[in-house]
């Protein structure tokens, strides 16, 4: 296995919690890159315990998480749109890696009948303080199918990305939709920062997705509707990298990198992040 290309580096540090070093080997079939080692099962959430990591809570506290916050609140009426606008009216909508239920509670007052899946049981308190009870797992939704599938940045995060697939597969109903937004490592953002890209987030961040590796990872049942950019994520994600690399929070800069990468995204597709919208033949 090679590399995809010079700007991708070999080995990334865990900034949030640990201080721990991976390596980001490249798949050359499936165009992406993996997080080694990969965590046992069982050590996974001790690199979750950590008060900055701002979709297990609801905090404003900090200029990072009440930017956060405030974006979201736009982007949760943009995230809805879209399903509306990929579907025939509201119907049953599974969102995967829900954290503190925002989206489903948006999705719910649109009138779409809302499950979801969170296994963080502070963040499942919070969503559940807002009327949305979360299961812990997949495995634990007793044979139901979905019209809709939603996964906002959590594919990523998956320790089993086959197993998972395939279960997301079988749980979308014949002629469904399933919508998934991952960081794009050959992201402008991402080759300018390079080991300290926020996005790589070892070893939260298991997998690390291109275009073409989220075309080749579902069966030929899905057919990729559209992609849609992440517009904001090139400036969230330039502010924590800079953090990364500077030790400081430099929003100037940030700002103009993040403009840079949108600009370049603008000729070659290549966002900081995108939405892939799949629906699945009848």
């Amino acid at each position: 296995m090679n590399k995809p290309n010079l700007n991708t580096p070999t080995k990334v540090k865990d900034y949030l919690v640990t201080g721990e070093m991976f390596e980001l080997i490249y798949d050359s079939k499936r165009e992406m890159l993996i997080t080694s080692p990969k965590p046992a099962s069982e050590n996974l959430s001790k690199y979750y315990e950590s008060e900055e990591y701002i979709s297990h809570t609801d905090s404003k506290k900090g200029i990072v998480s009440y930017l956060y916050q405030t974006v979201k609140k736009r982007a949760l009426q943009k995230k809805v749109a879209l399903i509306n606008s990929l579907n025939n009216g509201a119907g049953t909508l599974l969102d995967i890696g829900a954290g503190t239920g925002d989206f489903l509670k948006q999705a719910k007052d649109s009138n779409w009948k809302v499950s979801g899946v969170e296994p963080n049981e502070g963040a499942k308190k919070l969503a559940q303080e807002k009327g949305i009870n979360l299961q812990e797992s997949i495995n634990d939704l007793n044979g139901k199918t979905f019209d809709v599938i939603t996964m906002w940045h959590v594919l990523e995060h998956v320790p089993n990305l086959e197993e998972t697939i395939s279960t997301i597969e079988k749980l979308l109903k014949p002629e469904g939709t399933l919508i998934i937004a991952v960081p794009n490592y050959k992201s402008f953002d991402a080759n300018h920062y390079k080991e300290h890209w926020a996005a790589y987030d070892v070893p939260r961040h298991l997998w690390h997705f291109s275009q073409a590796s989220m075309q080749k990872i579902f069966s030929k049942n899905l057919q990729l509707l559209k992609t849609k950019p992440m517009i904001f994520d090139s400036f969230y994600v330039s502010l924590l990298s800079e953090k990364n690399k500077t030790g400081k929070q430099n929003l100037i800069k940030a700002f103009f990198v993040g403009l840079q990468s949108n600009l370049s995204a603008w000729k070659t597709k290549e966002y900081s992040s995108l939405i892939y919208c799949f629906k699945k033949a009848k």
